[in-house]
């Protein structure tokens, strides 16, 4: 059958678990053994990439008909330049929205989930049947477009580092993290197990698991209220949230400055205090880092530049 248009498609694939075993492990049987002697259930590894591989290739087929499609794993999307007029597919988990969108520059973005049985799809609102009806209408500029707010990193000596879903800032292993906090004309210097800056996106991973961990606390030690995110903080909010996690007490670091909004107006800016591996990363690939030590500076303000999401 042929193309309809010569539009050009990125279709952003990822690799199952069981794909990452058998890299491991360098055959299906060893990770079979693998898995199985510890007890675990191979079989659902095996459904999960069969339903993957079954999606993967009717996807492909599909998108064949509409455009000229390029395959981009995500091992390989730091090397890869995207074309200004490119249309992104993003084929599985919500993170691979996330890890694709921060390397686009305004081109559309079309989350597709290969599993609605096994993932949520919070940023995977279509399946692959959906794909003939979107994309046409998403070359015709006939589909609604979703703006979504970045975080930036600035370090002082001019490197920066985006995120779709968040910036963590500390250590790179789990020893704790040293540094001055600064918000609002306020300051602070810090112990803790390191800081997250998440986006209005990204509210609903990282720094959702870290307000649903507090409130446990303050209901199990019977405090009143409920701690809760911004009402309205979604993915176009012109500003972030950030938190720092379990902040320490002692003669030197305070635990005041623990929570907060940061936007344009009110940068929070960060200074380390650690000789050797401090590190910010983003969208928890710690590959995609900076170097944080001491001396170095980070202002974090919400980034010019944005994500844009088909819906």
């Amino acid at each position: 059958m042929e193309r309809r248009t010569e539009n050009k498609i990125v279709l952003v694939t990822q690799k199952t678990r069981l794909e990452m075993l058998i890299r491991r492990y360098n055959t299906a049987g060893q990770a079979q053994f693998y898995i199985e002697h510890h007890g675990g259930d191979f079989g659902d590894y095996l459904a999960e990439h069969e339903q993957y591989t079954a999606a993967l290739a009717a996807a492909e087929q599909s998108l064949s008909t509409l455009g000229r499609v390029t395959r981009l794993d995500r091992d390989f999307l730091t090397g890869y330049i995207f074309g200004e007029t490119d249309t992104i597919v993003a084929l599985g988990r919500d993170g691979l929205v996330a890890n694709t969108m921060k390397y686009l520059n305004g081109q559309p973005m079309i989350g597709v989930n290969p599993d609605p049985k096994r993932w949520d799809g919070v940023l995977l609102p279509f399946g692959v049947g959906d794909l003939p009806k979107v994309v046409p209408e998403v070359f015709a500029g006939r589909r609604t477009v979703k703006s979504v707010t970045f975080a930036e990193a600035a370090l002082s000596d001019g490197q920066t580092l985006c995120a779709v879903n968040d910036l963590f800032i500390g250590q790179k292993g789990h020893a704790s993290a040293r540094y001055i906090i600064s918000s609002g004309g306020r300051q602070e210097e810090q112990s803790s197990s390191g800081m997250l800056v998440s986006t209005g996106l990204g509210s609903t991973g990282w720094l959702r698991s870290v307000i649903a961990g507090a409130a446990g606390i303050a209901k199990v030690c019977g405090l009143t209220g409920t701690p809760t995110l911004p009402e309205g903080f979604g993915w176009s909010s012109e500003y972030l949230c950030y938190s720092v996690r379990e902040p320490f007490p002692s003669r030197t670091t305070g635990t005041d400055l623990v929570f907060g909004k940061v936007d344009a107006d009110t940068p929070l800016r960060v200074t380390s205090l650690m000789p050797e591996n401090g590190v910010i990363f983003s969208d928890g690939i710690e590959a995609d880092s900076l170097e944080f030590n001491s001396g170095a500076t980070a202002t974090i303000i919400p980034a010019k530049r944005k994500g844009m999401m088909i819906v």
